[in-house]
C-alpha cells in the first residue's frame, strides 16, 4: 500500500529539475535539492493508509517542501502531513503550532505549492502522507524538498560508559556556564551529565522518568543551615528514541533551562553566585571514584549529539582522543538504533490489532509493553483453546487487571499496579502452564501475581490487542471496557517477536485505526495550559484543569470568580465588606482581599497593611536609623493595578512628636521620610505636593512656628503633630518609613500610616489588537435601540474573531484559528435592543469557546483536540464597526476588557469622530437599586441614590434610621403653613386653607415595644382633625381619624398582641377615599370613606404629645407615656421626621423633647443586656479613632500610665457614690409621682402603669433593656 523512492537510483532517469520555478523563494539553506519525476506517484488505491518516502542518504537539515499533482491527469493532494526518521523506522510526525501540521496541497495537476518550514527538521528519511486529494480523481503527487547538509558530533553511551572531561587545574569556579546538547534515549532514566566539588557544590542533569531534571547547588551543603539546592523539572516523554535539544545558561544565579522549545527560568537558592567542581565533569554517569564502570545511579543509555561545555566540544575532543577526555567503558562515535516498531492505537472505538498464534499449546506465553494517558481499555483478548475459556488483559482505573472466564467455572482475576495511565511505557508478561497463570508487571519477578485455574490454559490462535472488530460473529472478541487509546511495542507471543511492518504490508494480521511505526503520544499538560495555578491532569484526546483552590473557574481556570472592584461589587447590590477583587480579571495578577467601604456618595477600597497602630519610636538616630516596613499581604503589581484602575487614592500619614524634627525645613537634611511605588524614597509628607519638602501646614501656612514648614520641625518639648493626606497616586503606596531624629534627650515620635484607600473605577464606567494567544477573553457592557451592530471585530490573514448582535435578540461570537469559522450564538427570551446594560463575554480557549450574556444559560462549543492553538491575528482591533466601515454599531459600549487588560474607551473616543466619550441613562438599567423612595440620580460615570426623600439611608436606600424613645421622649415635625394666618383666625377666615387638602397620606414606620397603651404617631391640622397611631391596653393596634364631616373613624387590628417586644411594621396608605392598612407586610384592612377633607396638616408627632388640651380621651389615655421602645423609618409622604431629627436637627423644622438615642431596632431584637442601645457610629472596620491629637497614652511614659490608672479608680467609686445617691433620690421622687398620677388616672394605676414600671424605668435610667 505503499512505495518507496530512493533518490540515488532515480534522480537522473525519473526526476527533472523544476527548480527554475522557484527562482523567487529565498530560503535560508538549499545546498541540496531533490526533484520532481514526470509522470508522479499515484498508488493502486487511494485512501488514508498511502505514503511516499524519500530516502536523502544521509541526515540532512530540511527547510521547505514543494508539490504538484500527477502530470496531465486529474489526480492532485488537496492536504497533507510530514512524518520524518534517522532510520526509516520510529517516525515522529512534523509538528507546527504543538499540532500535527496539515499543508495545503494542490488546486490541479500543474500548478507547484511551497512550503518553507517553520521547524527545519533533522532527519535522512521523509514520508509524504496524504490526507485529502481531488474529489473527482486519485491521489497523485510530484514533490520536491529543499534543505542543506548536516554534520554533527554524536556519542553513542551503552549504560555502562561515559567521558570524563578534566579541568587544567583541581578547582574550577565559574560565575557563568553554558551548555548545550542533544540527546535521543529509549530508556526513562539515566545521568547525562553531573560535576561536583568538595564544598558541597554540584550540577547534575539526569533523565528522570522521561522528563529531564537540573539540580543545581552553589554554596556549602555541609553547612546545616544551607538550603542552597534547588531542582527544576522540565520536558516530557523524553524516552521516545527521538532527538532532544537541551540548553542551560547560567549566569551567577540566574538560569535559563531550555528543553526543545520550552524554557524556564529561575534563580538558584542560597547566597552564593559562583559553582566550584573539582577535577572533572562527568557526561554519561557518575562513576565511582577507583571503580571504572560502577555508577552511583544509572547511567544514560543512547545517544549523545553536538555537547558543548563553555564553548568546549567535549566529543569532537574524545574522537580525536585528546588527554583532557578519559573515557570509561565503550564509547563509540556513531548512533546505534535499536529497530523497534512502535504502533499507535487512534481510535477509542475502532482501533485493534489482531496477531496470530499457535493454537493448541499447553500453556501461554505473551508480552508487550504500553504507554497510555486512559485510565481504562482493553489490552489484549484471546479465546484460549480446547474451551479453556476467555483470557482478558486491559487497565481498569489506572490498575492492570487479568481475568480468565469460563462458563462452568469461577473467574479467575489478578491484579497488579497503580498509576499506570501515567504517560510511561510499562512491560508486561503473562505466563501460563498447566493450571498456573503468572502475571509481570515492568519485569519486576519479586511482586509478580500468579493464580490457578481448575482447567488446564491451552493457548488460542487469534489475539487481539487494544480492542476487538465490530463484527462479533467472526471475531468472537469480547470487550467489557472501553479500546485502548495509545502505545504498544515489543509484542511477543509465544515467546516469537511479532514484526509489525509485516502487518502495515498486510502479510501479517490485521488492524483497523492504527499507526504503525510510530507512537502519536502527545502530553497536553505541556505546556501546561492551566492558568492560575490550576491543576493539569489529561487523558488520551484531552487535558483537564482542577481550578479548585484558585479564585479561578472554567476550562482553563481563565476567569476569575471575583469582580474586578469595589465599584462592580456595588452594582450587585452588596454593601460593605470584605471581598475579594480581581483587578487584572483573567490576567496574571491574583485576587486581593479588601474592604469595600460603599457609601452614599463614594466606594472606597481600603487595603490594610501589617503596621495599624501609632507606633511610638525613640532611640534613632542618623547612624541606627528606625526602619518599618510595610506589607500589604500582596504583591507590589496588584496594588499597582489597583491604584491605576482609581480616580483618587489616598493614605494618611501622621507624625506626633516632642523633640523630634520631620523633614527638618526649611532647608536642611530630612529626618524622615518614606518609600512608595517602586521603591523610591520621598522626601515631602501628607497634605503636601510632590517634589515640595513641606508639610500640610507649611502649604497651608498654618505651621505653630512660621519659619518652618512642618510643626515638628520646631523642635519643641511639648507633643504636636503634622498629620495628611499623601494623594499622588504614582508614589502610592507607601511601602517603608525611615525615623532618624528620637535619640536626643526627652526626644520621642509616634507615626501612623493608614490603610491605602481608593475610589471610583475609570475602567468600570469607561464607556490595538490582540496578540498571539492560546486564550482570548472579551467582556464588555452595551446598550442599543439598534437592530443589529458589530460590536468588535479583529482579523488576520486567516483567522478573525468577532463579536455582533445579529438581531435584536441575538449575539453572536465568530472566531476562526485555522479549523474552520465557529461561531457561537446566545438567543434571549427579551429584546437586548432595550436601551439598558447588557453585559457580554466571549472566551476562546484550546478546550472550549464560550459565550455569556447577561445571566443566561451560557453557550459553550468545545474545540477540536488537534489544530491551530495560537490566534494569528495582526490588525487594529475595530470598536465598534468592522474593517471594512460596514454594519457598524450605534449604542454605547463600557468597560471593555481584553484578557483581563481595560481598554480606554473615552481618550481614543476623544479623537474618534462619529464617537463620543460617556454615556448617559445609567439608571434606566440600575434605578432598581435604589429601594424605599430613594430616587436613582444620573452621574457622567454612574449613578448614586439619592435618600433626601426617603426614610432610609446608605448607598441603596436600604439602612434603617431608628431611635429609641423613653417615656416623655417627644419628636414633632411642624409644618409650614400654606397661607399667613394670624394666630386669632377665626372659623370664616379658615376658608384660606380649603385649597391645601391632602389627597393621600402614604405613612410607614417600624416599632418595637413591651408598653401599652402608647402612642406611636399623631398628626394634627388646623381644623383640630387628627390622625393617630396607638397601641391600646390590650396590644392592639387602633387608627383613629378625627374628620370635621365623618367624625370619629376608629381602625382596629387586634390580630395579636403587637407590644410583645418584636419589630412590626405598618403601612397606612390612603388615596383619596381609599384606606388601605399593612402591618407585617400582610393586608389587614380596607376602606372607602364617604368623602375625606382632611387638610391644612399643622404637626406631625413621634412619641408624646406635649400640647394635649385638645387630644380625646382614648389618645390622652395612650400619650400618658407616650412611647416608649424603638421606633425606626418613619415615613409621612415625602417627610422623614424621625431621620430629620437624627441627621439634620438644626436645619429641619423639628423639635426633640426629652431623651432621643440613635439605635438599631432590627438589633435589639437580637442583642443581649449590655448591647440593646450600644450606638453604632463608626463604620470603619479596621476600627480607626479620632487622630486629630496625639493618643498620648500611646507614647507617654509609664509613670502617665499608673497616674492613669489611679484617677481611672477614683472616677469609679465617685460614679458608684453617685448612682446611689440619684437611686436613694429618684425612689422617693417615684412614690410622689405615683400619689400624684393615682389622683388622675386611678383606673391606670393596677394594669397598666405597675405592669410596664421595670421597662419604662430601666430605659429612662441605664438606657438598657433585653427585648425578647
Amino acid at each position: 500500500s505503499a512505495e518507496l523512492l530512493k533518490l540515488s537510483s532515480l534522480m537522473e532517469t525519473t526526476f527533472i529539475n523544476l527548480s527554475t520555478l522557484f527562482t523567487s523563494i529565498n530560503f535560508s539553506c538549499s545546498s541540496f535539492e531533490t526533484h520532481m519525476f514526470t509522470g508522479g506517484w499515484s498508488p493502486l488505491e487511494s485512501n488514508e493508509q498511502q505514503w511516499l518516502q524519500v530516502d536523502l542518504g544521509d541526515r540532512v537539515e530540511i527547510v521547505a517542501v514543494a508539490t504538484q499533482g500527477r502530470y496531465g491527469s486529474s489526480d492532485w493532494v488537496t492536504g497533507y502531513a510530514l512524518m520524518f526518521s534517522d532510520t526509516g523506522r520510529n517516525w515522529k510526525q512534523y509538528r507546527q503550532d504543538d499540532a500535527v501540521w496539515v499543508f495545503t496541497g494542490n488546486s490541479n495537476a500543474d500548478s507547484v505549492v511551497h512550503h518553507k518550514l517553520l521547524h527545519s527538521m533533522k532527519a535522512r528519511f521523509l514520508r509524504f502522507i496524504p490526507l485529502k486529494w481531488n474529489v473527482g480523481g486519485r491521489i497523485g503527487l510530484r514533490v520536491e524538498v529543499f534543505g542543506c547538509s548536516y554534520k554533527s558530533d554524536i556519542a553513542d553511551f551503552d549504560g555502562r560508559s561515559s567521558l570524563l572531561y578534566r579541568f587544567n587545574q583541581k578547582l574550577m569556579s565559574t560565575f557563568k556556564d553554558v551548555v548545550s546538547l542533544k540527546f535521543k534515549s529509549m530508556q526513562g532514566d539515566g545521568v547525562l551529565f553531573h560535576g561536583e566539588g568538595q564544598r558541597g557544590d554540584y550540577i547534575t542533569l539526569e533523565l528522570q522518568k522521561g522528563k529531564l531534571s537540573l539540580h543545581l547547588n552553589l554554596g556549602d551543603s555541609n553547612l546545616h543551615f544551607s538550603n542552597s539546592h534547588t531542582s527544576v523539572t522540565l520536558g516530557s516523554l523524553l524516552d521516545d528514541q527521538h532527538w532532544h535539544s537541551v540548553l542551560i545558561e547560567r549566569f551567577n544565579k540566574q538560569v535559563n533551562f531550555t528543553v526543545d522549545k520550552h524554557t524556564q527560568h529561575f534563580r538558584t537558592k542560597g547566597d552564593s553566585d559562583h559553582l566550584d567542581i573539582d577535577y572533572e565533569l562527568s557526561f554519561g554517569g557518575i562513576p565511582v571514584p577507583g571503580k571504572p564502570g560502577t555508577f552511583q545511579r544509572k547511567n544514560f543509555h543512547g545517544c549523545v549529539e553536538n555537547l558543548y561545555y563553555n564553548g568546549v566540544n567535549i566529543i569532537d575532543l574524545a574522537k580525536r582522543r585528546k588527554p583532557q577526555i578519559y573515557t570509561v567503558g565503550n564509547v563509540t562515535f556513531s548512533c546505534s538504533e535499536p529497530q523497534i516498531v512502535p504502533i499507535t492505537f487512534v481510535s477509542a472505538s475502532r482501533s485493534y490489532l489482531l496477531l496470530p498464534g499457535t493454537a493448541q499449546i499447553d500453556g501461554l506465553s505473551v508480552s508487550f509493553q504500553f504507554r497510555t494517558w486512559n485510565k481504562d481499555g482493553l489490552l489484549l483478548f484471546t479465546e484460549l483453546s480446547e474451551n479453556s475459556g476467555h483470557l482478558l488483559v486491559y487497565l481498569h482505573g489506572g490498575r492492570l487487571m487479568l481475568l480468565i472466564q469460563k462458563e462452568t467455572e469461577n473467574p479467575v482475576e489478578i491484579s497488579e499496579g497503580t498509576n499506570l495511565h501515567d504517560g510511561l511505557w510499562h512491560s508486561v508478561n503473562i505466563n501460563a502452564r498447566r493450571h498456573r497463570i503468572t502475571l509481570t508487571l515492568d519485569s519486576d519477578a519479586a511482586t509478580a501475581s500468579h493464580a490457578t485455574t481448575v482447567s488446564r490454559i491451552y493457548s488460542g490462535n487469534s489475539y487481539y490487542f487494544g480492542g476487538c472488530p465490530d463484527n462479533f460473529t467472526d471475531s468472537q472478541c469480547l470487550n467489557p471496557i472501553t479500546a485502548f487509546q495509545g502505545c504498544m511495542r515489543l509484542i511477543f507471543i509465544d515467546n516469537q517477536p511479532k514484526d509489525l511492518i509485516l502487518v502495515q504490508q498486510g502479510s501479517l494480521g490485521n488492524f483497523s485505526d492504527l499507526h504503525i511505526d510510530l507512537c502519536g503520544i502527545k502530553d497536553r499538560c505541556l505546556p501546561d495550559y492551566c492558568e492560575h495555578g490550576g491543576k493539569c491532569s489529561q487523558s488520551w484526546s484531552t487535558f483537564y484543569c482542577d481550578c479548585n483552590n484558585t479564585g479561578y473557574v472554567g476550562a482553563t481556570c481563565h476567569n476569575s470568580v471575583y469582580e474586578q472592584s469595589c465599584e462592580a461589587y456595588r452594582h450587585q447590590g452588596r454593601t460593605s465588606g470584605f471581598f475579594y477583587i480581581d483587578s487584572d480579571g483573567s490576567g496574571p495578577l491574583g485576587p486581593l482581599r479588601v474592604f469595600c467601604n460603599i457609601t452614599e456618595d463614594k466606594i472606597w477600597t481600603e487595603v490594610q497593611h501589617n503596621s495599624t497602630g501609632l507606633t511610638r519610636v525613640q532611640g534613632a538616630g542618623p547612624e541606627k536609623p528606625y526602619t518599618m516596613s510595610l506589607n500589604y499581604s500582596s504583591s507590589a503589581e496588584q496594588l499597582e493595578a489597583v491604584i491605576n484602575s482609581a480616580e483618587y487614592c489616598e493614605q494618611e500619614a501622621a507624625y506626633y512628636c516632642r523633640k523630634s524634627r520631620l523633614l527638618n525645613t526649611p532647608n536642611g537634611v530630612p529626618f524622615a521620610w518614606w518609600v512608595g511605588r517602586a521603591n523610591e524614597k520621598h522626601l515631602y509628607w501628607g497634605g503636601s505636593l510632590p517634589g515640595i519638602q513641606q508639610c500640610a501646614c507649611g502649604l497651608e501656612e498654618s505651621c505653630l512656628d512660621m519659619r518652618y514648614f512642618c510643626n515638628c520641625d520646631a523642635d519643641r518639648e511639648e507633643w504636636t503633630n503634622d498629620t495628611g493626606l499623601l494623594a499622588f497616586k504614582d508614589h502610592l503606596p507607601v511601602t517603608q518609613i525611615v525615623i532618624t531624629d528620637t535619640n536626643r534627650s526627652n526626644s520621642e515620635a509616634a507615626w501612623k500610616i493608614g490603610p491605602l484607600r481608593c475610589h471610583g473605577d475609570r475602567q468600570f464606567w469607561n464607556a490595538a489588537s490582540f496578540n498571539t494567544e492560546v486564550s482570548a477573553d472579551i467582556s464588555f457592557f452595551f446598550k442599543t435601540t439598534a437592530l443589529s451592530g458589530v460590536f468588535l471585530e479583529n482579523l488576520g490573514i486567516k483567522d478573525f474573531i468577532r463579536i455582533e448582535i445579529s438581531s435584536p435578540k441575538e449575539i453572536t461570537f465568530s472566531i476562526e484559528v485555522g479549523n474552520g469559522p465557529t461561531e457561537a450564538t446566545v438567543q434571549s427570551p427579551t429584546a437586548l435592543n432595550d436601551n439598558q446594560w447588557h453585559y457580554v463575554r466571549a472566551e476562546r480557549n484550546l478546550k472550549q469557546t464560550s459565550l455569556q450574556v447577561d445571566n443566561l444559560p451560557k453557550k459553550v462549543l468545545e474545540a477540536p483536540a488537534e489544530g491551530h492553538f495560537r490566534l494569528q491575528l495582526n490588525s487594529q482591533l475595530f470598536v465598534g464597526g468592522t474593517a471594512s466601515r460596514q454594519k457598524g454599531f450605534l449604542g454605547c459600549i463600557r468597560s471593555l476588557h481584553l484578557n483581563g487588560q481595560k481598554l480606554d474607551l473615552e481618550e481614543r473616543a476623544k479623537m474618534t469622530p462619529g464617537v463620543k466619550p460617556g454615556c448617559p441613562g445609567h439608571c434606566s438599567s440600575y434605578g432598581n437599586l435604589c429601594h424605599n423612595g430613594g430616587k436613582c440620580v444620573e452621574k457622567y460615570n454612574g449613578y448614586f441614590c439619592d435618600c433626601t426623600n426617603s426614610a432610609y439611608e446608605g448607598p441603596f436606600c436600604k439602612e434603617e434610621v431608628s431611635a429609641l424613645f423613653e417615656a416623655g421622649t417627644s419628636v414633632t415635625y411642624t409644618f409650614q403653613e400654606p397661607y399667613p394666618v394670624t394666630k386669632n383666625a377665626s372659623t370664616s377666615s379658615s376658608a384660606i386653607y380649603v385649597d391645601a387638602v391632602v389627597a393621600k397620606e402614604n405613612i410607614a414606620l417600624s416599632f418595637l415595644t413591651a408598653h401599652t397603651p402608647s402612642l406611636l404617631l399623631y398628626i394634627n391640622t388646623y381644623f383640630h382633625e387628627y390622625l393617630a397611631v396607638i397601641l391600646s391596653k390590650n396590644g392592639s393596634l387602633q387608627v383613629r381619624y378625627k374628620l370635621s364631616k365623618d367624625g370619629l373613624l376608629i381602625f382596629t387590628i387586634d390580630s395579636g398582641n403587637f407590644a410583645n417586644r418584636e419589630l412590626h411594621r405598618v403601612k397606612i396608605n390612603r388615596e383619596g377615599r381609599e384606606l388601605v392598612i399593612q402591618v407585617d407586610q400582610v393586608l389587614k384592612l380596607k376602606h372607602n370613606f364617604s368623602e375625606i377633607d382632611f387638610k391644612a396638616i399643622k404637626s406631625l408627632t413621634l412619641g408624646k404629645v406635649t400640647d394635649s388640651l385638645s387630644l380625646d380621651p382614648e389618645v390622652s389615655k395612650a400619650n400618658a407615656y407616650g412611647f416608649t421602645g424603638c421606633l425606626s423609618s418613619v415615613q409621612y409622604n415625602h417627610i422623614s421626621p424621625l431621620k430629620a431629627a437624627l441627621r439634620h436637627p438644626s436645619v429641619a423644622p423639628v423639635t426633640v423633647q426629652g431623651s432621643l438615642t440613635e439605635s438599631s431596632c432590627a438589633s435589639m431584637m437580637e442583642a443581649d443586656v449590655n448591647t440593646a442601645t450600644t450606638t453604632y457610629s463608626s463604620s470603619d472596620p479596621f476600627g480607626k479613632t479620632d487622630e486629630r491629637e496625639p493618643l498620648t497614652n500611646a507614647v507617654r511614659s509609664d509613670s502617665a500610665v499608673i497616674g492613669g490608672v489611679i484617677a481611672v479608680v477614683i472616677f469609679i467609686i465617685f460614679c458608684i457614690i453617685a448612682i446611689m445617691s440619684r437611686f436613694l433620690y429618684q425612689h422617693k421622687q417615684a412614690h410622689r409621682n405615683s400619689q400624684k398620677k393615682e389622683k388622675e388616672y386611678p383606673e391606670n394605676l393596677e394594669s397598666s402603669f405597675k405592669a410596664d414600671i421595670d421597662l419604662q424605668n430601666t430605659v429612662s435610667e441605664c438606657k438598657r433593656e433585653y427585648f425578647i
